[in-house]
């Protein structure tokens, strides 16, 4: 039976802010059982399974489950499910299930009003001239921008098929981990449940302690995501710019192929792009289309690999022979694939004029979020 003790990381788990995923998977390691926690509409909202077949079990409430109610003040707020050793509990098991109620209670999902305000906000980021709708979905959820405000875009990729309410889960695992690191709102992009995007009130520890949980959440749920995250900003007039800012941090992540959230201010030369994003889009689509582009398409029509092999190139300074080996061919085949190159684009690898519009052509590709499809699953994203 694990000892009194087992509590504490817990309990000190909870002060510091942890997500309800977090905490549910320290109190599962210290039952040593499968732990799974439901709201009070019976939504998953945390799981913590020693193996595929027990989280199988516990969302069937099979055999060997024991279900409790999760009550604060008198108020059932969900159900927590175990699967282990549940018949041999801690004496402070009621205490840890309260706490674990609050949690709950606290990270309970907003209401009908608070989530249309935080989805009005939302879609206003990307809404030209909509400063006004912005101030006023702040106020009315009551965010504060002026001690620092950060944008964070989540994009998503299903690995295998999702379940009924998957999209559902998904926000409200972000909105927990948004939450974790300061006051915060979260919502879909344009109704597509693949893209979330939250705005953290807090500063700038508390925006990345929030992109980083969203990205581990996240990923526990769909297998790959990518997050990209603003610099803080202090009115509603920037926020426009700060969702462009995450925006392009997670087209970069994307298209760089990041595994970890992604900073504006991490994207390098990228970042002289984003004016180009913000004021004249179309231009900056042409020079990509003048450039890269019929790369692209060729790889998408024949399954061949120009596009990486152009980039790998450029990533060992002009060297046919270490971006062979990186590409683990022959320099025959780098040797033919940038003369490909050459006759599609009508630029020249070795020229440093031909070197530098290809190299500022794949740039705007991945700021346009122009990924190339990829064996696993990458798809072309706009």
């Amino acid at each position: 039976m694990p000892q009194a003790e087992a509590g504490r990381p817990f309990a000190e788990a909870v002060e510091q802010g942890a997500s309800l995923p977090e905490l549910a998977r320290l109190l599962a390691r210290a039952l040593d059982a499968s732990l799974l926690v439901l709201d009070r509409a019976g939504l998953t909202v945390a799981v913590a399974a020693r193996s595929p077949a027990e989280e199988r079990a516990l969302r069937a409430a099979g055999d060997g489950v024991v279900s409790e109610p999760l009550l604060h003040a008198g108020e059932r707020v969900g159900t927590v499910r175990l699967l282990g050793r549940a018949a041999d509990l801690p004496p402070l098991w009621p205490l840890l299930r309260a706490l674990l109620a609050g949690e709950l209670r606290r990270l309970a999902l907003p209401g009908r009003a608070a989530r249309r305000a935080a989805q009005r906000l939302i879609d206003a980021l990307f809404a030209a001239g909509e400063s006004g709708a912005l101030a006023a979905s702040l106020g009315e959820l009551g965010l504060d921008p002026a001690e620092g405000a950060t944008v964070v875009f989540v994009r998503i990729h299903h690995q295998g098929s999702v379940g009924e309410g998957w999209g559902e889960r998904a926000l409200t695992l972000f909105e927990q981990a948004l939450r974790g690191g300061g006051a915060a709102v979260a919502g879909a992009r344009e109704g597509d449940e693949r893209e979330l995007v939250g705005v953290v009130c807090g500063g700038d520890e508390a925006a990345q302690r929030a992109a980083a949980a969203a990205a581990r959440e996240l990923s526990g749920l769909a297998g790959r995501c990518v997050v990209g995250y603003s610099r803080s900003v202090r009115s509603a007039q920037e926020l426009p710019r700060a969702a462009a800012e995450a925006l392009l941090a997670a087209n970069v992540a994307e298209g760089e192929e990041v595994a970890e959230p992604l900073g504006f201010e991490q994207t390098g030369s990228y970042r002289l792009l984003l004016p180009a994003v913000r004021e004249n889009e179309e231009e900056l689509r042409r020079f990509y289309e003048e450039t890269v582009a019929p790369l692209l398409a060729y790889d998408e029509q024949y399954q061949t690999a120009l596009v990486e092999t152009l980039q790998t190139y450029l990533d060992c300074d002009g060297s046919v022979a270490v971006a062979a080996q990186r590409l683990f061919t022959h320099r025959h085949t780098v040797y033919y694939r940038l003369e490909r190159i050459k006759e599609l684009s009508g630029l020249d690898v070795a020229s440093s004029e031909g070197r530098e519009r290809l190299s500022l052509g794949l740039k705007a590709m991945r700021v346009l979020g122009l990924a190339p499809r990829r064996a696993g699953g990458g798809e072309l994203r706009r």
